[in-house]
């Protein structure tokens, strides 16, 4: 003989799809969208969560091609990138962050082996754009105007497309092969490439080419001097002229003892250049702690093992006879400001070399009318990218912004995008952004620990005599792993929780690719579902008329 059971109290299972259990409910499930850290960090706007769900399923190209949607270089970016997106990233509070650049450089190499293209336009707008250099503000600005529809065209004074990326990067960071590779990648893709074209006068260029529009992207190429006196034997170089002069046939002649004046990321550059060329000695001044230096903390460290030396909280006085540098000692006031102590020491150099920050040349609008440039840089609308001239916008290191590869890589989408939307007298609207996918809406407990894969370096000895790169990148199974440690911060990845926990059987599956959605007939809110996602993307909200529970009388 069974024993009634109470309803509502202990039901056989599914019953609650027979008993309409919906009703019961003051508050239901919602599947939400949120905004993973990593894409809200990431200066040249990618969807890194969107190509890394394709890349953990081992659909490498569909992730490059997801990838590439918003940057043309993955196989650049995953070699200079500083990834701050890694910074940001939720599982570097449950183990380490996941290696997002790593990710990007396999996907980016694998592009090149396999000879992956852009997929042409499929309507032209009969528009014309000039674009005024080949680096990566530029040429990711013609790649997205391209993809749009438009004709473009590249003028840029130097030999070779790439920028400051061709000559202010060394080969042992980028390969020449790599940088070339996806510089004609864009190429290919339709875009003109005029090299050797130094514009002089804008106006006069947009005219004579019938340009509908302009990007302005010209780099940073005018390297700052500093007022050192010195002998007439005293040798001294800037580090622009002597990175740029390593593309050519003969190398510079540094000497032995080579000091380097700066802080930033060129002065590492240099230095690191410097033992490869055959110092002995490469000791970079710089007036600040290394708490205050610019350079990125990476960089920096590389240059430490490679045997490149620091003197902190000192500024050049001036170079004598034979090469002698008068060294004076600095101090950090209270605004964190070097002031000069008066205590003096020497040091030896063959070569100095000033890397003390760069200028853009601007004498190319000097007959624009409209345009606004303030120290040094043009002024733009932050929203638009364009300046005061209609139809003229500008990116990279010609306006107000942190000057590196990724930051104008994201300028030139940006002008794009605003660029088309003014040729076709429309106006660009962002989608408005969800809410952050903050780690303490995470289940972490659901995650396995797996520790960030390590690329592969290139030995002390070898840097040292050679340009090769130093960075290596991640096998195909070591690329698959990596992918795989994402956590889906605040998006559905099809885990199944929902599904199996569910004790109403009120999550339907809609298919792979497909997601979930909630049957609400049966739903009685009990937040299992929200409590047990492992990514958050599960939010619980009242109802808008939630049932009277309170007892009669």
């Amino acid at each position: 003989m069974s024993m009634r059971k109470p309803f509502a109290i202990t039901l056989d299972p599914g019953s609650s799809l027979a008993n309409k259990t919906g009703s019961w409910r003051s508050e239901r499930p919602v599947y939400v969208d949120r905004l993973p850290p990593c894409n809200a960090q990431c200066p040249a706007g990618e969807d890194i969560q969107g190509w890394l769900y394709h890349a953990e399923s081992g659909g490498y190209e569909a992730a490059w091609r997801h990838l590439v949607r918003d940057n043309p270089f993955p196989a650049i970016m995953g070699r200079v990138c500083y990834h701050t997106c890694e910074s940001v990233c939720n599982r570097g509070r449950l183990d380490e962050a996941v290696g997002i650049n790593s990710v990007e450089r396999f996907l980016g190499d694998e592009a090149l082996k396999q000879g992956w293209r852009f997929t042409a336009p499929h309507e032209l707008s009969g528009k014309q754009v000039l674009v005024v250099g080949a680096g990566p503000s530029g040429m990711s600005a013609a790649y997205h105007l391209r993809r749009l529809g438009h004709a473009v065209t590249v003028m840029d004074a130097g030999p070779s497309a790439g920028g400051m990326m061709r000559f202010g990067i060394p080969k042992y960071r980028l390969p020449r092969d790599v940088l070339d590779a996806e510089m004609q990648r864009i190429a290919d893709l339709g875009v003109v490439l005029r090299l050797n074209s130094k514009v002089e006068d804008l106006g006069q260029a947009m005219r004579d080419g019938g340009f509908d529009a302009a990007f302005l992207a010209v780099g940073a190429h005018i390297a700052r001097r500093a007022f050192i006196p010195a002998k007439d034997s005293a040798r001294i170089l800037d580090a622009v002229s002597m990175l740029r002069s390593m593309e050519g046939q003969s190398k510079p002649m540094l000497g032995r003892r080579v000091v380097v004046y700066g802080g930033g990321n060129t002065a590492i550059d240099a230095a690191r250049t410097a033992k490869r060329l055959g110092a002995t000695e490469a000791v970079i001044v710089y007036r600040r702690t290394r708490e205050k230096m610019p350079a990125h903390d990476m960089e920096l460290e590389d240059a430490l093992q490679e045997g490149v030396l620091v003197k902190w909280l000192s500024t050049i006085r001036r170079q004598d006879e034979g090469g002698t540098l008068t060294i004076e000692k600095m101090t950090l006031d209270e605004q964190g400001q070097p002031q000069p102590t008066g205590e003096l020491e020497t040091l030896q150099a063959d070569s100095l070399v000033l890397a003390l920050g760069q200028d853009v040349d601007l004498s190319l609008l000097h007959n624009l009318p409209g345009l606004t440039v303030d120290d040094g840089v043009v002024q733009v609308d932050p929203a638009t990218m364009m300046t005061g001239h209609a139809g003229v916008f500008a990116g990279g290191d010609m306006v107000p912004a942190e000057r590196n590869v990724t930051v104008a890589v994201g300028h030139g989408k940006k002008a794009a995008r605003h660029i088309d939307a003014w040729l076709r007298g429309t106006r660009y609207e962002l989608a408005p952004k969800h809410a952050s996918a903050t780690f303490e809406r995470l289940n972490p407990w659901y995650y396995s620990d797996a520790p960030k894969t390590v690329r592969p370096q290139l030995d002390l000895a070898r840097r040292a005599s050679s340009f090769d790169e130093v960075q290596g990148g991640l096998s195909a199974a070591n690329a698959l792993f990596e992918a795989r440690r994402c956590l889906s911060c605040g998006n559905c990845f099809e885990c199944d929780n929902c599904y199996g926990m569910c004790p109403d059987n009120a999550v339907i599956k809609l298919g792979p690719g497909q997601r979930f959605e909630f049957n609400y007939d049966y739903c009685k809110g009990c937040g299992i579902c929200a409590a047990e996602c492992p990514c958050g993307a599960i939010d619980m909200v009242l109802e808008e008329t939630a049932p009277d529970l309170s007892p009669p009388g």
